[in-house]
């Protein structure tokens, strides 16, 4: 029996390969779902001034996150705990998503990460990243010959 071989089909394999990792959105990936909820969904804005980064948290308390910067990544982990009650018998479905997370986001600026200030309210997080001075006033001269 004589095949016809197709190289699309294998660019196509290796595309739906790679729509599946980023269609994944649990932290990290190789983990069962169970024990991770999904990652915040994040929105990045960038001024002359400052990068604006808005998480949403919905269900969470400010202890119950743990937010570190650095010139380069923020980087967010918690925790949204069960509520469970056992007062009544019965079943429970829920599509909500309990346990811990962990994202990283990468900056495309420096920034001084000793001058952040946060703002936490109704499930977001709101982070202001003033740029390095280097960022701000970033000059390229182009040659042309």
């Amino acid at each position: 029996m004589l095949v016809r071989y197709n190289p699309w089909q294998e660019l196509n394999s290796i595309q739906r390969q790679i729509n599946s990792l980023f269609a994944e959105t649990r932290v990290p990936a190789t983990v069962l779902a169970k024990d991770f909820m999904r990652v915040p969904a994040a929105e990045l804005q960038e001024t002359e001034e400052a990068v604006y980064l808005k998480l949403e948290l919905p269900g969470l308390e400010a202890k119950d996150l743990d937010i570190q910067v650095t010139e380069k990544a923020v980087y967010v982990s918690g925790e949204r705990k069960s509520e469970t009650k056992t007062e009544e018998k019965g079943v429970t479905k829920s599509e909500f998503h309990y346990g811990k997370f962990q994202r990283v986001i990468p900056l495309p600026v420096s920034v001084q990460n000793t001058n952040v200030t946060a703002d936490y309210k109704d499930g977001i997080l709101n982070l202001t990243l003033p740029k390095v001075e280097e960022a701000k006033n970033k000059v390229v001269k182009v040659n042309l010959e």
